[in-house]
C-alpha cells in the first residue's frame, strides 16, 4: 500500500514552491524595475509604432526578383526603341520630323565618340535649321518627344528683319555600338 504521508508531504512541499513562485511573481510585476501597468502599455505602443514603420520601410522589397525581371524586359525594350541601330536613321529620322513640320535643315554636322559603358557610341549634332517661329517650336517639341532618343543641349535663335528664323541647335544621340 502506498505510503499516504510520503505522497501529503510532497503535494506540501509542491504546493509551498508554487505559493512562493507566486509571491515572486506578484513582486516582479509590481516592483519599479517592470514599471506600471502604463509604462509597459506605452512601451508596447511604440514598438507596435517601430514595427508599422519598418514594415512600410520593407514594403517596396517584396515580390523584388519579379519587379527586377519587369525592369531588365523595359531597359530591353528602351534600348529596342529609342537607340538607332544605324548612322542611317538619325539623319533620316531628322529629315522627317523636319518635313513633317516645315522646317529646313540647312546644315547637320556629326561626331562619333567612342562607345561607353553599355554599348552605346554618343553622337553629338550641330544642326542649322530654318523656318518660321511655329515650325520650329513644332518641331524641337517633336524631337522631344519623338521614339528615337534625342537629348537637347543648346538652342539659339537668329532672325532677320523679312525671313525665316535660323535655328541652332546642338542636340546628342545614342547608337548601338558593335552593329
Amino acid at each position: 500500500m502506498p505510503d499516504l504521508r510520503q505522497t501529503r508531504k510532497n503535494i506540501k512541499t509542491a504546493l509551498a514552491v508554487l505559493l512562493g513562485m507566486d509571491v515572486v511573481a506578484v513582486v516582479v510585476l509590481l516592483s519599479p524595475l517592470v514599471g506600471s501597468a502604463d509604462s509597459r502599455r506605452q512601451e508596447m505602443n511604440q514598438l507596435s509604432n517601430e514595427l508599422h514603420a519598418k514594415t512600410l520601410v520593407v514594403e517596396p522589397l517584396t515580390d523584388l526578383p519579379r519587379k527586377v525581371d519587369t525592369a531588365n524586359r523595359q531597359i530591353t525594350d528602351f534600348y529596342k526603341k529609342r537607340f538607332p541601330a544605324q548612322d542611317s536613321e538619325i539623319p533620316s529620322q531628322l529629315g522627317k520630323l523636319a518635313v513633317a513640320n516645315g522646317v529646313t535643315i540647312e546644315q547637320v554636322k556629326y561626331k562619333v565618340d567612342e562607345a561607353e559603358i553599355g554599348r552605346l557610341e554618343p553622337i553629338e549634332m550641330d544642326a542649322n535649321l530654318s523656318g518660321n517661329y511655329v515650325s520650329l517650336a513644332k518641331f524641337v517639341n517633336a524631337l522631344e518627344r519623338d521614339d528615337m532618343f534625342f537629348i537637347i543641349s543648346t538652342i539659339t535663335l537668329a532672325g532677320e528683319q523679312n525671313g525665316p528664323i535660323k535655328l541652332q541647335m546642338k542636340l546628342e544621340t545614342y547608337l548601338k555600338a558593335g552593329r
